[in-house]
């Protein structure tokens, strides 16, 4: 095969992309000639949520919000690597030789799950009851 054969294949492919590209183009170009372009007070407020802004976008939070996204996303994972566990439990003693010892080994993972829980725990930081301000 020539190399000049090789290239018409593609020809399909690049007229897609060409035409994609003059629709998008068209499409662009009709809207900022075509539609109406009024700047309002309404238009130009702040929108969040349908509820007015007040203050300042750059308040500062405390450091429990952090805490908590972290522990979130730290429990999460924790309950990912589970799932791969879940799966294969059936067939644990075709690679184990025992079912026993997957066992065992899901407690003493949920064990240090446990721990981590309640060390977040005795720390306090799940209890919102009282505000402490920033541990």
């Amino acid at each position: 095969m020539h190399a000049p054969e090789y290239f018409w294949n593609y020809l399909p492919l690049l007229m897609q992309i060409v035409a994609a590209l003059a629709l998008g183009g068209a499409m662009i170009f009709t809207s900022r000639h075509i539609g109406r372009r009024r700047s309002t007070a309404v238009k130009l407020a702040t929108y969040e949520c349908g509820i007015v802004a007040e203050g300042d976008a750059r308040g500062r939070f405390a450091v429990r919000f952090y805490m908590v996204a972290m522990l979130f996303i730290l429990f999460d994972v924790e309950a990912v690597f589970m799932l791969p566990w879940a799966l294969i439990y059936r067939d644990l003693p075709k690679i184990t030789g025992s079912r026993l010892f997957g066992f065992w080994e899901i407690l003493v993972y949920l064990g240090f799950v446990g721990v981590g829980l309640f060390y977040v725990a005795k720390k306090g930081i799940l209890d919102w009851a009282e505000d402490k301000g920033d541990l």
